[in-house]
């Protein structure tokens, strides 16, 4: 369990340590941007590779078992992780890295983004619950929670920078958005458009969904289906 956790404290210190502080800053002014992304991006792999290889190697130490109720739950739930996933990597986002040039273009939020500004965040965060709980075991809850966490500070930490580099751009932004899922339509500072979304995103979350519930056996070993 000791290589997981040093693995878990490695990528999440990558994050936070570096890509969250002045520390990611004063390396880009030394290297330079390019190589910058390319060394924590090859940096970043590593840590998921070697999160992947220590958990698989972590002897099984039960916490609270695999309920059914928390399988079923992963079973139900996961078509909305992928399709936050799906539509995060599809929508233009001043949150994206590469992508800021849409606050000055002052457009209006659409689409998934009408739900929340970090849809990607949100469907990692998720995924990793939900198969944190349907897991109920040691390797498993260091496992998943270090997506977890990286995931949910990470809307935190993404919005306090934009905040810092755009000001009242962001601001306006903000004030049209919700960090939290469905926050902004709750207090109805949005309204939710189906034809927004794009049926071929729901249409291509479900095939995922699909794909990987029948194939889960054999990937990862056991069936959500028990």
């Amino acid at each position: 369990m000791l290589q997981l956790t040093l693995a878990s404290l490695f990528f999440l210190g990558l994050h936070f340590g570096i890509a969250a502080t002045p520390l990611r800053q004063k390396i880009i002014d030394r290297i330079g941007p390019i190589p910058y992304r390319i060394a924590f991006a090859s940096l970043a792999l590593l840590g998921i590779i070697w999160l992947v290889y220590a958990w698989r190697q972590a002897p099984y130490v039960a916490l609270w078992g695999q309920p059914a109720v928390f399988r079923y739950l992963a079973v139900l739930l996961m078509p909305l992780a992928f399709f936050f996933i799906i539509a995060g990597l599809t929508t233009k986002n001043p949150t994206r890295l590469g992508q800021e040039e849409t606050l000055q273009a002052h457009i209006e939020p659409g689409g998934v983004l009408r739900i929340t500004r970090h849809p990607m965040l949100w469907g990692i965060a998720l995924w990793a619950l939900l198969h944190l709980l349907a897991n109920g075991d040691l390797a498993a809850l260091i496992f998943f929670s270090t997506f977890l966490i990286l995931a949910v500070f990470g809307t935190y930490l993404i919005d306090k920078k934009r905040e810092q580099q755009y000001g009242d751009a962001w601001q306006e932004f903000v004030a049209k958005t919700s960090r939290i899922p469905f926050q902004a339509i709750l207090e109805k500072r949005q309204q939710l458009n189906w034809q927004e979304l794009g049926w071929w995103r729901i249409v291509l979350a479900l095939v995922l969904y699909a794909g990987f519930l029948h194939g889960h056996a054999k990937l990862f070993g056991v069936s959500p289906l028990g």
